[in-house]
């Protein structure tokens, strides 16, 4: 110290520095190391609030402003403060030998000083890293990818969809179609990749409603997209977050998707803006129900069908994977086989893939199909997943009656049809319908309910508009749902096998409903006892007899239908079903109704219909059915499913070669089996094939008969040239068929002409229910003009009538207006040599779906312009050489139907 002492003194002297500057050299070391160890102190603090940004970031908030510049300014520090130590121990390390003495004072001077300013620096700026909050929440995205694979068979849909979605005019969208068609796939797909790909729209809202719906859930979503202060949301009533909702959503461009909808969402109540085309926001739903649709007043409502055949073979193997499909060469063609089972539904199609896969042999695969063919509901994934989403749409049917009507179709066989009006008769003699005075009153539940089912996608149409049908899929489903699932086990039988053997039969004693197709029942040694059978039907099959003792034990069976079974007669004991109320015999092979069915008194339906070998019916055994509200006796081929050429049905059409003085004639001068029929108090809803002139008059002499005819076929009217039809104000089909010398066909004269007004509507029709007409084989007559006077025409099929010139003829007085044929739907005409004209001026065939034109030579000109069935029309049916040859009035017109054209060889 004693040789620094005098050099300092030299320093101070020369550079006039007091003993304040000397600090910052004589305390260099010393601050250097305070400086490193408060960077290290504030390296800490940035080590903990790096670490609270980055939890708070995988939480997706970001970090605030002031967080994220501290940060960056004590990396910016750390650099500066180890720029400093650098220096600072060089300097250190540069004193004159042996002494504490820098060489350098000056460069130790101000080296000391920026320590020391540095200190408070980082001092200071580790005080300011005490932050309460680091970050913030972010703002909502936009849109929201939703988790999704790889779609099958949703093109053509998802690209409807998206055209609707550009279309201003098109507000609110719903997509329906039965549980697990792929829906929410299809709307997840649209969310993905078409709005969230789309610069239309500022904000997407996806919310998920489920069957429980609630107000308030459906607006806690909504809030969670949206910029709303909490302040302004807590403790508010669901009005007044409605308001809150309404002024951020009017402002944007929205998209609110809906998914799995049940019933109708007030969007007022929400909160949403009506979506127009001022604001351009858009709401897409997704619901089982068309109703659904309807009801949230979607403009355009798309169905979400099943796959193709071969979409669902695809999607199929997808799930079962290459591994499984190539590990034998037998199972790629079972798999399909498999995939054929699900009918195109996705979700089947999915769970029963998936189970699939790792099955390496044909014998499981084969196992398998016969286990999804026979017991579905114990194949993996299907009781346990498939039908209790599927039970949904059932659970949601109002009342209880829907439900038994829903699950009364499922004991028929797969893919089966049924027409809506057989399918009412059946829950009429089950008794599921409510009671009423009129028949047309139980009619019109029985198609509401049909209707409902239809919008629910729980029925189909069927290939006939008229027909209904379950999916297989859906069909299983009510199958475990009417056994398994509600504790029926041994009350619901559904069997399908050549013959039923006397052990199976054994296990019915408690069933309610059986359903069977055989060939054969086995005869049995005890006597067949069914104490709590209500139902039994036997669809179909080669079956010809029954065992001695079948229909004795069965005190309160309801439901008989032996229809398109093989026997010959009656079977013994059917007497002693007294409680019956409902039997089909339709389609069978029965010659006589014996007098064994007088005793079924309580019989309400009797359907007799295509019963080509009966020749008759014993007297009084019509007239002592008093209860008796429907009866069919006719030949329906061509008003309904013409299931035989006529060469065929006139072979089976019965010779009346027996006489029998206990008995009347069915199919020959039929007219006192009318009078029985007329005798009945409730009769109120017949069918019947009109045998002979007398016959005719006999229905013509009575107001009864006349209204309580739905469905009439005229044949044989030998002698008639002409026929004035009255008024027959329930009539729904007319057929008229070999009637050789009947040349003209007029209305009442009083009526004639009333009624025409400016609305295309005809009040006070003569006809006003009828739907179906055919002519067949009527070789004199001229022209059909009388049919401008039905104004409900659905179906008209005309052939074999030689002398035909013009369908609609002389109209004069019918006013231009008239919606002549405008609920047409199908037009079908063959073998008319001469007809020249359908109509003599084009008319609108607004409902027109299918025309049939077949070897009508002469008829060179349709009744069609540019405007005729615009938007229903599907398929005109006609020879090629004959359209090549027709004639029109501009070649725009042939170009607009020639996409419909089915060419028939």
């Amino acid at each position: 110290m004693d040789l620094c002492g005098p050099i300092l003194d030299v320093v101070t002297r020369v550079w006039d520095c007091t003993a304040k500057h000397a600090r910052y050299i004589m305390d260099l070391q010393e601050n250097m190391e305070s400086l490193r160890n408060a960077m290290e102190e504030l390296k800490n603090v940035h080590g903990d609030v790096k670490r609270r940004v980055e939890r708070e970031e995988q939480r997706q908030m970001r970090r605030t402003n002031e967080v994220d510049g501290w940060l960056h300014t004590v990396l910016a520090m750390e650099i500066q403060v180890n720029q400093i130590l650098e220096e600072g121990d060089q300097e250190i390390q540069n004193k004159c030998h042996g002494t504490c003495c820098p060489k350098n004072c000056r460069s130790s001077y101000k080296l000391g000083k920026k320590a020391s300013k540095k200190l408070g620096a980082v001092t200071e700026l580790k005080n300011k890293g005490r932050f309460d909050v680091v970050a913030d929440s972010l703002p909502q995205a936009p849109v929201d990818e939703r988790p999704m694979k790889k779609t099958v068979g949703l093109d053509l849909m998802y690209e409807d969809v998206c055209r609707c979605i550009q279309d201003e005019q098109l507000g609110i969208i719903g997509l329906y179609g039965m549980g697990g068609a792929g829906k929410t796939t299809l709307m997840t797909k649209v969310n993905n990749e078409f709005i969230k790909a789309s610069k239309d729209f500022e904000i997407a809202i996806w919310v998920v409603v489920s069957r429980l719906a609630n107000l308030g859930k459906v607006q806690e979503v909504i809030l969670n997209k949206l910029d709303i202060p909490n302040d302004r949301w807590r403790n508010r009533t669901e009005d007044e977050k409605a308001v809150e909702i309404f002024n951020v959503l009017k402002a944007k461009r929205f998209v609110l998707l809906l998914d799995d909808v049940w019933d109708q969402i007030d969007l007022q109540m929400v909160g949403v803006p009506s979506p127009n085309s001022q604001n351009k926001s858009k709401v897409i739903l997704t619901t089982r129900s068309l109703d659904v649709c309807r009801r949230m007043e979607a403009q355009r409502s798309i169905k979400v069908e099943c796959l193709t055949e071969e979409e669902a073979i695809n999607l199929f193997k997808k799930k079962v994977g290459q591994t499984t499909l190539n590990s034998h060469p037998e199972i790629p063609q079972l798999a399909e086989i498999a995939a054929k089972e699900c009918k195109g539904l996705p979700l089947a199609l999915v769970t029963i893939g998936r189970a699939m896969a790792g099955k390496n042999t044909p014998q499981e695969w084969e196992r398998a199909i016969q286990v999804l063919k026979t017991y579905p509901s114990k194949f993996s994934g299907m009781g346990d997943h498939v039908f209790p989403i599927l039970k949904f749409s059932y659970d949601n049917l109002p009342i209880d009656t829907m439900k038994a009507c829903f699950l009364y179709l499922a004991i028929f066989p797969e893919d089966h049809e049924i027409f809506s009006f057989e399918l009412i008769f059946r829950w009429i003699g089950e008794g599921f319908l409510e009671e009423c005075d009129s028949m047309d009153e139980v009619f019109n539940q029985g198609h509401d309910i049909i209707e409902h089912l239809k919008t629910a996608c729980l029925f189909q149409s069927g290939n006939h508009y008229e027909k209904v049908k379950m999916h297989d899929v859906i069909r299983d489903m009510a199958l475990w749902l009417a056994t398994a699932y509600i504790g029926n086990n041994n009350k619901v039988v559904v069997e399908e096998n050549d013959i039923v053997e006397a052990y199976q039969v054994s296990k019915w004693k408690e069933a309610q409903t059986i359903s069977l197709r055989t060939e054969r029942l086995e005869e049995f040694t005890v006597p067949w006892n069914f104490p709590n059978l209500l139902t039994l039907i036997f669809y179909g099959g080669n079956l010809k007899t029954f065992p001695s003792g079948f229909f004795h034990i069965m005190p309160i069976i309801k439901v008989l239908d032996l229809s398109g079974t093989r026997i010959t007669e009656l079977p013994i004991g059917i007497g002693k079903l007294v409680t019956l109320e409902y039997l089909n015999l339709s389609k069978t092979r029965i010659r006589k109704l014996s007098m064994e069915l007088k005793t079924l008194k309580r019989i309400r339906v009797l359907l007799l219909d295509n019963m080509f070998h009966l020749e008759m019916v014993s007297k009084e055994v019509i007239s002592n059915l008093s209860m008796m509200k429907v009866f069919f006796l006719i030949f329906n081929e061509s008003l309904e499913e013409e299931k035989t050429s006529q060469s065929s049905t006139k072979e089976e059409e019965p010779k009346n070669s027996r006489e029998d003085s206990q008995a009347l004639n069915v199919w020959k001068n039929n007219e006192a089996l009318l009078e029985e029929l007329e005798g009945l108090e409730h009769i109120n809803w017949v069918c019947f094939q009109i045998e002979g002139a007398s016959s005719l008059q006999k229905l013509l002499s009575s107001q009864k008969l006349k209204n309580v005819m739905r469905i009439i076929s005229l044949r044989n009217l030998d002698g008639m040239t002409f026929l004035q039809l009255p008024r027959m104000k329930h009539l729904q089909g007319l057929e008229m068929r070999r009637c050789g010398e009947l040349q003209e066909i007029k209305v009442q004269e009083k009526e004639r002409g009333q009624g025409f007004v400016g609305d295309n509507y005809i009040t006070n029709s003569n006809f006003w229910c009828l739907r179906f007409v055919g002519i067949v084989e009527l070789p004199k007559l001229l022209d059909l003009t009388w049919l401008i006077y039905v104004p409900n025409l659905e179906n008209l099929s005309v052939k074999d009538c030689e002398s035909m010139e013009e369908v609609i003829g002389d109209a004069n007085g019918v006013p231009e207006n008239l919606g002549i044929f405008s609920r047409l739907r199908d037009l079908n005409l063959e073998d008319l040599p001469n007809l020249r004209s359908i109509s003599r001026r084009a008319l609108p065939f607004p409902s027109l779906t299918e025309l049939l034109v077949r070897r009508c030579p002469n008829l060179r000109k349709l009744p069609l312009d540019s405007n005729s069935a615009r938007n229903s029309l599907k398929t005109i049916d006609v020879e090629q050489d004959w359209w090549e040859g027709l004639q029109w009035e501009d070649d725009t017109i042939r170009l607009t139907f020639t996409p419909y054209l089915s060419v028939h060889t």
